[in-house]
Order: structure tokens, then C-alpha cells, then sequence
């Protein structure tokens, strides 16, 4: 695969990373094995996809044991291993809470290092910003981590310009994950110009649209019954059949491109700067092997500014 830097100061990874959630939280459980996920992570890495993303919420807990467990032995030393803190079970019928509290970081990069099996991490993530806490607190809690040497450089994730530069005056921020896709363009108005100009990684997560910009989503009935999409305002049957429009177009340049409409989503979105390194995630070889060679996919300007043209979808995120 093409590799790329981490940033302006990063090490060398490959241009798609491997976004791990999937594998055992939020989508089809019944269809969860372990195992294939493992293999799955291994082969990743022998296509050169390097960056191995996962969080302690996964699961909760156990998507870093398979990680882990991955990982064990050579395969470590081939990973650029990031995790992230800063989401816990929620209770009251709400499916997770905030904790930025600097004591529960303390705790949470230790319980996450033993449940990946390494000493250090190459990336500690702040998964979101507790807003009963400052986040000065919490970060200073991460930069202690680096310190330590439990973590190589420190992230952010789903945040704002100015909860960036807060935290910039604590330590550097080396990396920002928020999602961008053809259908979330949030962050192309102020958050990637910024990290952009700053040399900060940017990791777009969901760039495939939470699997919805493959084209193999076409009715709601479709989604397994413990798939957390079925509470997307987007993936209601409504709003679904009206989105199927934005993957009409996707498949419309894939066909001239002659790629997938997965390649050409992801290839849409390293085309939005020189530090974007999206994470889709997956736990099917086939769809590992397709995400990988979107790399090679070149979009004409005349098929960036088609797809850039692509009306907002219906329904929010959440």
C-alpha cells in the first residue's frame, strides 16, 4: 500500500487504517467471531494497513482483547496501535457517558494496556470532551501518559477549533478523529483547514458512511435487529430511500472509474487534504482487500466535483 506520514512529524503508515469497533460492538453481534477478527487485523497488516484503531468503550472492553490478542508476538512491532478514553457504559437506558475526570485516565491507560498486551501505545486518543470537566484536566491526564511512556503522542477526537487550540497549550495534539464521508462534511468547513495548515493527522472515522456509501444497504428491513443503525435518524426507511439517491451517484463514478463505490467514497475522502487517513472498519477479508486498494483509485476533477456537488443526506447523525 501507499504510505504516508502521521501528521507533518509522524511516522511513516500506511494511507488507510483499520477502524476496529465493528468487530465486536454496534453492528450484526450475532454474526461476532473473534477469531476471523483476528485474522482479519493480521491481514491488514500484511497489506500494509498499519494503523490498528480500536477504544476501551468497544465491547465495552473486550473489541482491545482481540486486539490484542492480534497483535501478540511480531505483530505488535508491524502496528501503529491507537486507542482512546473518555466514554464509559452509560445507565439510565443511555448507551455511553462521558469521564474525563484526570483519575479515571490515569486508571483507564494502564486497564487498556493490559488489555492490549503492549507496554506503550502509539496513539492515546481522547475519545470526547467531558463537558463537566475542562478540558485542560483532561488532556494534561493524556500528556501524562506520553510522559510515562504509555502512549507515543496524543489525540482528540470529535471536537471543535477551539477545543483543539485549548488543548494544543497543554501538549501537542498530534492527531483529530472526526467523521467525514461524502454524507458528513462537518469538518471540511473549519477542522481539517486548521489541522491541515498545523500539520495535525486527520482521521476521518465512519468515511464510508457507516457502510451505507458501499451501495449494499438499500432498505431499513435490512439492518440486523441488534445493529445500533436501526436508531439513525439517516437510516430510517424514509430518510434511507432518500439517501439511496447520493449512492446512485457514488456508483455512477465507480462504474467510470471502474472501482467499487466503497473505493471511490474513500478515495473521496483522501482527496481532502494531505494528512486525512481514514479508518474505515470491516471484519470481512473481501471488503478489507477493497478498502486497501482504494489508495489506487484516482478521481478525475471532473469526478470530485461531481461527488462535491452532493446534496446534503436526509436525517442527522444521532
Amino acid at each position: 500500500m501507499r504510505t504516508t506520514t502521521f501528521g507533518s512529524q509522524g511516522p511513516e503508515v500506511g494511507a488507510v487504517g483499520l477502524g476496529c469497533m465493528g468487530m465486536t460492538w454496534a453492528y450484526d453481534l450475532r454474526n461476532r467471531d473473534d477469531e476471523a477478527s483476528v485474522r482479519v487485523i493480521r491481514q491488514a497488516l500484511d497489506l500494509g494497513v498499519t494503523l490498528i484503531d480500536t477504544a476501551d468503550i468497544y465491547g465495552p472492553y473486550d473489541n482491545e482483547e482481540v486486539v490484542g490478542a492480534a497483535l501478540a508476538g511480531p505483530y505488535r512491532e508491524r502496528a501503529f496501535l491507537a486507542t482512546k478514553v473518555g466514554l464509559v457504559p452509560g445507565t439510565e437506558g443511555k448507551r455511553v457517558a462521558n469521564d474525563g475526570r484526570p483519575e479515571h485516565v490515569r486508571r483507564a491507560i494502564d486497564e487498556s494496556l493490559r488489555r492490549l498486551g503492549t507496554d506503550h501505545v502509539d496513539l492515546y486518543q481522547l475519545h470526547r470532551v467531558d463537558p463537566e470537566v475542562p478540558i485542560e484536566e483532561t488532556w494534561g491526564a493524556l500528556a501524562e501518559a506520553v510522559r510515562a511512556g504509555k502512549a507515543r503522542r496524543i489525540g482528540l477526537s470529535e471536537v471543535t477549533v477551539e477545543q483543539i487550540e485549548r488543548a494544543q497549550e497543554v501538549h501537542p495534539v498530534a492527531s483529530v478523529q472526526n467523521e467525514l464521508s461524502l454524507w458528513t462534511r462537518d469538518s471540511l468547513a473549519e477542522v481539517l483547514p486548521y489541522t491541515e495548515a498545523r500539520g495535525i493527522a486527520f482521521l476521518p472515522f465512519s468515511p464510508l458512511g457507516r457502510g451505507f456509501l458501499t451501495g449494499g444497504i438499500s432498505s431499513f428491513d435490512e439492518l440486523p435487529e441488534d445493529d445500533f443503525r436501526r436508531s439513525l435518524p439517516r437510516f430510517q426507511q424514509d430518510a434511507l430511500k432518500a439517501n439511496l439517491a447520493l449512492v446512485a451517484k457514488v456508483k455512477e463514478v465507480a462504474a467510470r472509474a471502474g472501482a467499487t463505490p466503497a473505493q471511490v467514497a474513500l478515495a473521496w475522502v483522501l482527496a481532502q487534504g494531505r494528512y486525512v487517513l481514514p479508518i474505515p472498519g470491516t471484519r470481512t477479508p473481501r471488503y478489507l482487500v477493497d478498502n486497501a486498494a482504494a489508495v489506487d483509485v484516482v478521481l478525475s476533477a471532473a469526478d470530485l466535483a461531481e461527488l462535491d456537488a452532493l446534496p446534503a443526506p436526509t436525517g442527522e447523525r444521532y
